[in-house]
């Protein structure tokens, strides 16, 4: 009976690891991972949006316009544009640059494609992890059976 008992303890031990293993270390790597590529997913959005509105300005050969400007926690005030031959885009690190409505958009365009491989590597990550969650959980099936 002492040797089944060892045994048994043991195998506790060894799920109580895998599971402290899966509870610790990989569904937070997971949340942390799926969290990123979602910023850089509202990112993409954002440009897009930016994207749009540069297009609606070119159709419509708008020289000025009034806009609502967000200035935070979805307070907006209106703001009068006199000039839309060039516009402010941020390029990231806190730095903005004028770029003419053109150069906005193959800017646009390049920052896409950069976050867009970005995601597509978190979203390899995230893969990645489930399978290391998924084989933890058939290892904790072989120790159990």
């Amino acid at each position: 009976m002492p040797a089944s008992n060892t045994k048994d303890r043991e195998r506790a031990a060894l799920l109580n690891r895998y599971e402290e293993f899966i509870n610790l270390k990989l569904k937070p790597n997971l949340k942390t991972t799926l969290d990123a590529r979602d910023q850089i997913y509202e990112t993409i959005s954002e440009y897009q949006k930016l994207k749009t509105q540069i297009e609606l300005i070119q159709e419509h050969d708008m020289s000025e316009m009034k806009t609502m400007v967000d200035l935070g926690t979805q307070f907006y005030v209106q703001a009068h544009v006199p000039d839309t031959q060039y516009i402010y885009v941020n390029v990231g690190f806190g730095f903005h640059v004028q770029f003419t409505l053109d150069e906005a958009k193959a800017f646009i365009d390049k920052k896409e494609k950069h976050l867009q491989s970005l995601a597509d590597k978190h979203s390899q990550d995230a893969d990645r992890i489930r399978a290391h969650i998924k084989m933890t959980f058939e290892a904790i099936s072989e120790v159990l059976q």
